[in-house]
This record gives structure tokens, C-alpha cells and sequence, in this order.
């Protein structure tokens, strides 16, 4: 297990309760949604008049809307405050990466993304955003009933809050907190502590041990259920009772699924975490699996892969993220001879050994990641060497 440390760092934790406004409350958060949706679109459109007439980047801020807009007045000016700086972070993302990351686009109604962000600021009269024994303080909403599933510590301090509305009309509240935490010791990397795991169509995953990971069945029937309901859909006439109530029941099972698909990732993520110093995967691009498979995973696999990376981060332990390119369902595990793995069981023609084509794809990639782990020891130890006024290249002095 790894030790504790003396060198301190700063943690954000996020804990998501559920609100239950009043009617005047809900209100207020669909007018801040509705404010928020048109002053991303009124600044993303004058930025590109902006930059077509002068061939420059800017931004205008809310300020100077609120003149021509007055119902910008009636609701949280934080709120206000914070699109702009979404819509700046966005332009920035894509200056810096256009490849991954889009230019901005206009928000839709009809899209059902409804959030709106506000920062707690602490003044002499107290903080303009604190939780309450049964609800959460917000600025011009007063204070919103909630129901915690956990509570922070008291020395955790509260940044800042996002409200969001979800496409089933529930409403959320993702609290964050900073504080002070030590930095764990790092674990290190051990053959015998070390977990190999493969992405699996068929399964979840494939580990080097040979266990394979399946979705639990509740979700598998939910994901049969969810394709039942879409064949009824398509049926019946758009507009009609039977199809709005068709599509509530709809978005009901798709918030379930998710729910299912959160909770299975967060508790598998966190057991493989808790028993293993360090898991060696392949750095999959999941957009282009998609386009190989013909459709969308719908797995989970790769916010599995990002809780498990930021859990064992927390432990002091690694990811090993090993190239997606190299060799691993065609090469031997025992040998490293290649072999036909068309098939989900092969053998290899030159040891004889019969695989199972995803856990020897597993093997090779914890063999992988433990070459690429010595790999980098090693080139960390001869940069401190050289560094070291002793690896000088000059003859020493006799005397």
C-alpha cells in the first residue's frame, strides 16, 4: 500500500445532489437556462461578424447586452459571468487543438442540455452560495430543498455550483470543493501487482488472468427493453398521445441505462483500483472503434478507462497507457511468434500453445506496459546520472 507523504497538493471533489425546487424556483432556473442559451448565441454571433468585418478574435461581455436585453437583469449575474468564460474556454480548446476539439456552435432548445454555472464568493457578511441541513443557498433563488447522499468535510471549501435540468425534467446540483491533500507516495510497478486488460466486444474486458468482465444483466435488460420501446416508436405517429407518451417513457429508460452504466463502471473501476498497484491498457481512440464496429460501443469503456486512471492516481498508482498500434491479439504471449486470430481461440504454430484471442491480447499488452515502465526508469536514471557532477566525461585527477 502506499504511504503518506508530507508534500501537499490541491483536490477538487464534486458531490451531486438532487433538488426539488418550488414552482417559483424552477421558474427562475428555466429563465437563467433561456438566458444563458441566448447570450451563448448572441456572443458566438457577434464574434463571427466581428471577426469576418475585422479578421480578429473577440468576445463581447454580458455588460453589454444587458442594456438592449433587460431580462438579463432577473436572473444571477454569475451565471451570466460564467458563459462567457465557457464560450472563451471553448475558442481557446479550439485554437490550440482544431483537430480535437470543434469550433463553437450555437445552442438548441430542443437539444435538452439546460445547465447554468455560479462561484461562490466569500464577502464580510458571509458566502453568497452554502449548503444547509436540507437544501443548498443560491444567489436570487434562495434557499433550494436537496437531498445529500454525502456530506463534505469542514474543511473543504466550496468553489462554485452547476444546475442542470435533465431531458425527464429532473434537477441537479454538482457542488465543487477544494482542499488541501497530501500527495500519496508512488507505488512502484511489479510484474506480480500489475493487471493487463483488453477492450472486449463480446465481454467488457479481457484480463491477462483469463477473467472476463461482463455488464451486469440488469443492464442488458434495460438496453433489450430500451430496443423494444424503439420498435414500438417507430410505428406510431409523430405528434400523436400514444408517441409523446412513447418518447417520456423513452427518456425515462435512457436516464436508467445511464445511471446503470455509471454505476458499473464506478464500482468495477474502484475494485480493480483497490487491488491492483498498476493496469496496463492500450490507448484506444474509442472514435475510431466506433467507426469500425458500424455504430456507437454503448459500453462505457472509455469513461471506465478515465475513473480507473484517476483512482489509481489518487493511490499513487499508475495507468500504463501503451501504443494502440502495437501488436497484441496476433502475437504469441508465450513465444511472440505471430498466428491467425480470426477466431476467438487460436494456436500458435510455433509452441503449440492454444489462446483465447482477448486475454493473450491482454498478456502482450501488460508485457508491454511493463517494458514501456523499465523503458522510462531506465531513461529517468541515466538523465539524473548525466546530470550528477560525478557522470562528468572528464578523466579524474590522481594525485
Amino acid at each position: 500500500m502506499a504511504g503518506k507523504s508530507t508534500e501537499t497538493t490541491a483536490r477538487y471533489t464534486t458531490i451531486k445532489v438532487r433538488l426539488y425546487p418550488t414552482p417559483e424556483q424552477a421558474g427562475l432556473f428555466e429563465k437563467t437556462f433561456g438566458c444563458c442559451r441566448w447570450l451563448w448565441n448572441r456572443m458566438l454571433a457577434d464574434q463571427q461578424r466581428f471577426y469576418l468585418e475585422t479578421g480578429a478574435h473577440f468576445i463581447p461581455t454580458p455588460a453589454k447586452y444587458k442594456t438592449a436585453a433587460p431580462f438579463l437583469k432577473e436572473v444571477d449575474n454569475q451565471a451570466l459571468i460564467q458563459e462567457h468564460n465557457r464560450l472563451s474556454q471553448a475558442f481557446r480548446a479550439f485554437f490550440k487543438n482544431p483537430d480535437a476539439f470543434g469550433h463553437p456552435r450555437f445552442k438548441r432548445k430542443k437539444d435538452g442540455r439546460d445547465s447554468f454555472t455560479a462561484c461562490n464568493h466569500v464577502f464580510s457578511s458571509g458566502p453568497t452560495i452554502y449548503t444547509t441541513r436540507d437544501g443548498i443557498r443560491m444567489t436570487k433563488a434562495g434557499i433550494v430543498p436537496a437531498r445529500f447522499h454525502r456530506r463534505p468535510l469542514g474543511w473543504w471549501k466550496l468553489k462554485r455550483i452547476t444546475v442542470e435540468r435533465t431531458p425527464t425534467g429532473k434537477y441537479f446540483c454538482s457542488i465543487l470543493y477544494a482542499c488541501e491533500t497530501r500527495k500519496p507516495r508512488q507505488v512502484p510497478v511489479t510484474p506480480e501487482r500489475t493487471l493487463g486488460l483488453q477492450y472486449s466486444l463480446k465481454h467488457f474486458y479481457a484480463a491477462d488472468d483469463g477473467t472476463l468482465a461482463d455488464p451486469p444483466r440488469w443492464l442488458v435488460q434495460s438496453q433489450n427493453r430500451l430496443a423494444e420501446l424503439q420498435r414500438r416508436m417507430s410505428r406510431m405517429r409523430p405528434g400523436s398521445g400514444n408517441y409523446r407518451e412513447a418518447v417520456r417513457k423513452y427518456r425515462l429508460l435512457h436516464e436508467h441505462i445511464a445511471n446503470q452504466r455509471r454505476d458499473f463502471v464506478h464500482k468495477e473501476s474502484r475494485r480493480i483500483a483497490n487491488a491492483w498497484d498498476a493496469v496496463c491498457m492500450r490507448a484506444d481512440n474509442l472514435n475510431d472503434m466506433k467507426t469500425a464496429f458500424g455504430g456507437p460501443l454503448g459500453s462505457g469503456y472509455g469513461m471506465f478507462r478515465e475513473c480507473l486512471g484517476r483512482k489509481l492516481e489518487d493511490q499513487g498508482k499508475r495507468l500504463i497507457l501503451v501504443d494502440r498500434y502495437a501488436p497484441s491479439a496476433r502475437t504469441c504471449s508465450v513465444c511472440g511468434a505471430a498466428g491467425d486470430a480470426s477466431e476467438q481461440r487460436w494456436t500458435c504454430p510455433a509452441c503449440g500453445t492454444v489462446h483465447r484471442r482477448e486475454v493473450n491480447a491482454a498478456r502482450n499488452i501488460k508485457a508491454q506496459g511493463l517494458a514501456q515502465c523499465r523503458l522510462s526508469a531506465f531513461s529517468g536514471e541515466a538523465q539524473r546520472g548525466a546530470d550528477s557532477p560525478s557522470s562528468s566525461n572528464c578523466r579524474p585527477e590522481h594525485r
